[in-house]
């Protein structure tokens, strides 16, 4: 007799890559600039900062609404993915260049096995990583980050800035991540 777990965890997997390829919010993306694979939301048309918690790849819990006042660079990556793998070390490279300027980084681990995802992170990065791999992390944002890798910058109010949806090197992000952190945050956190 055939066990019915691994199909059932085969549909949930198929289910969240679905959601998270397939969904688009097209009103809050509508109302930001897109150029190639990079949509930028104007300060004034950002909306509510996304709700993201979890477990850590290395243990302990994070909640990204500890991380207001600075702004926040979120890139949702797995350890069986090239592309993520070519461009660690320009996120790393990234983080290390602007952390002094009120700039942070955080990690989602996507459709992975959990040894192989902190094996890939160590060595490589120094920022923290949640652990998501039924991918519903990604439902929280307005603009979905719609393929892996992605790279999500969150203002200092904790509002998406900036979604690019490809893997990216440091002398593209980094420039777009001193804009944002150049930004003054909006008295008590609204626009």
């Amino acid at each position: 007799m055939r066990s019915r777990r691994p199909i059932a965890a085969l549909l949930a997997a198929v289910t969240a890559v679905t959601a998270l390829v397939g969904c688009s919010s097209g009103s809050e993306e509508s109302r930001c600039a897109t150029d190639g694979g990079i949509i930028s939301c104007a300060p004034d048309q950002r909306s509510a900062p996304p709700k993201i918690a979890g477990e850590l790849l290395t243990g302990g819990g994070y909640d990204l609404s500890t991380a207001r006042g600075q702004v926040v660079v979120v890139n949702f990556w797995g350890s069986w993915c090239a592309p993520c793998r070519a461009e660690a070390d320009d996120l790393e490279a990234t983080y290390q260049a602007t952390k002094g300027s009120g700039v942070t980084f955080l990690g989602i681990n996507i459709q992975d096995n959990k040894d192989k995802a902190v094996a890939f992170e160590e060595g490589r990065v120094s920022y923290p990583s949640l652990f998501d791999p039924a991918s519903r992390l990604a439902l929280a944002l307005d603009i979905p980050p719609n393929t892996i890798p992605a790279t999500v910058v969150l203002d200092r109010d904790g509002r998406i800035a900036t979604v690019i949806r490809a893997a990216i090197k440091q002398d593209g992000l980094q420039p777009i991540v001193e804009r944002i952190a150049a930004e003054q945050p909006a008295p008590n956190g609204s626009r």
